[in-house]
């Protein structure tokens, strides 16, 4: 855990110490977000910042959280996450995600079990200007460990 913190703070402090005028031209914020009603309501969002290079590859760090509900299960899923993307002349985005998540679930009885573990992403999606959809697996996924259905997750991201 402690080098997951070192590496969030060593990739904050290379954006505020950054020596080029035009550093703020090339840094976009935006992230995603899920909502999903039925028998499973599921509220997600995750705020993130990426950093433009000028070879079509981005790098940036987000935070997220999701809320999920199904029968008499609640889930809060909260983390980080340290974001890549390259963006190819084609309109297609390839990703990579390194996301670690900590998990409280609890059921009607007031009993609860809390988790963390890790996830890495890997994904690809077609991007249209600021907006991007498309699909990305999780190569860390443990049944065991994560409060996921599957190692497969939409993708829905956008950027300003």
């Amino acid at each position: 855990m402690k080098k997951i913190l070192l590496t969030f703070c060593l990739c904050f402090s290379l954006l505020g110490y950054a020596q080029q005028p035009d550093f703020w031209d090339n840094v976009q914020f935006g992230g995603g977000f899920s909502l999903g009603f039925g028998n499973q309501t599921t509220i997600g969002i995750s705020p993130s910042a990426i950093y433009n290079f000028n070879n079509g590859f981005s790098l940036g760090t987000g935070l997220n959280y999701l809320y999920s509900e199904i029968n008499d299960f609640t889930t809060s899923v909260y983390g980080a996450s340290l974001i890549s993307l390259y963006q190819t002349n084609l309109g297609i985005q390839l990703s990579g995600e390194f996301d670690y998540h900590f998990a409280k679930q609890s059921d009607i009885s007031g009993s609860t079990v809390n988790t963390n573990f890790p996830a890495l992403h890997l994904g690809i999606a077609y991007n249209r200007g600021r907006f991007a959809f498309g699909l990305r697996y999780d190569v860390l996924y443990d049944e065991n460990k994560s409060v996921f259905a599957s190692p497969f997750s939409p993708v829905v991201r956008f950027y300003f």
